[in-house]
């Protein structure tokens, strides 16, 4: 039985190993309502996560819960009560899409006749109504990330896990596919996890955010906090020997970093203004050519993080 929690998710130190790979390494995290965003770079672990929290990996240690119910104790009681998107294709070839919806609905236990019922309004609400009984191998892309979307929901689900929902899909229907899931968690009251690489999709869609790299989790929390680690931040160009403006702002604990082209990221020292690093750069022998406030995303606090920069902290 499922037990009373205000934590959807709730993980303790998992492992999860591929060998000697420690595709998950000491994973802990705990999750409350509204849609989340799971996010890191292919390989990170994010799908292993999923399958764990599903039941359809056994971690090699520790434990969690989904909805209150142990992931390797219960994970039928959790499929039952959770969709699925996943990333790889997982329709079935001969099946036109109203019943492909329904055998889905079928599996989680609904009578057919409930499950076709709620097949058409699914698939109607996926915005693929008026091809409900051409076979799914027959869509396109976009197509086929819809009628994923629309079986995952099809018994009304407690939380739903989509595995890179956009993949594949043109600006157009990336838009419109970010547009369905936000309302989903915002007017269907659905509790979501949104696993992604693509870092705007996340912050456009979720109000709270796991950072995954490496198998390990390395920032958990609303997206409005970890935004608010990117503040006082610059963007700025110089022309000059960059590397005396480096090594000035480390020896005052703060940061340097190569972003794209000529333009580098830095930390104005706490309690200081912009004009600083006008004075700064006279005294290193560099000019700055362009000095403006960076916008806080969570691309930049996922950089920061990870030190994926091309150049690392001088």
């Amino acid at each position: 039985m499922g037990t009373e929690t205000q934590d959807i998710i709730q993980l303790d130190n998992i492992l999860v190993r591929y060998g000697k790979l420690r595709a998950l390494d000491g994973v802990s995290v705990r999750c409350g309502p509204g849609p989340i965003g799971l996010l890191g770079p292919n390989g990170a672990g994010k799908s292993t996560l999923l399958k764990t929290v599903l039941g359809f990996l056994l971690p090699n240690g520790g434990s969690g819960r989904v909805l209150g119910y142990d992931i390797v104790k219960n994970p039928l009681d959790i499929r039952l009560r959770v969709g699925y998107m996943s990333e790889d294709d997982s329709y079935v070839h001969g099946l036109n899409a109203v019943n492909f919806v329904t055998y889905a609905g079928e599996l989680t236990g609904m009578a057919r006749s409930d499950a076709m019922q709620r097949a058409h309004e699914v698939i109607n609400y996926a915005g693929v109504g008026e091809l409900r009984y051409r076979n799914v191998e027959s869509f396109s892309t976009g197509q086929k990330q819809r009628i994923k979307l629309a079986q995952a929901l099809i018994h009304d689900p407690k939380l739903l896990f989509l595995d890179e929902p956009t993949n594949g899909l043109d600006p157009k229907g990336r838009q419109e596919m970010l547009d369905l899931i936000k309302d989903i968690s915002t007017h269907k009251g659905i509790n979501l996890v949104l696993s992604s690489h693509l870092l705007p999709d996340v912050e456009y869609v979720c109000s709270q955010v796991i950072m995954i790299n490496k198998g390990k989790i390395i920032a958990h929390g609303s997206i409005e906090k970890l935004l608010e680690t990117q503040k006082h931040q610059y963007d700025i160009r110089f022309k000059g020997p960059w590397q005396n403006f480096g090594e000035a702002l480390k020896r005052l604990n703060c940061s340097l970093k190569h972003t794209i082209d000529d333009t580098y990221r830095a930390s104005l020292p706490p309690g200081e203004k912009p004009g600083f690093f006008f004075k700064l750069a006279r005294e290193s022998g560099v000019q700055i050519r362009h000095l403006a406030l960076s916008k806080p995303t969570l691309e930049n606090v996922f950089l920061a993080l990870v030190g994926e920069e091309e150049n690392a902290d001088l």
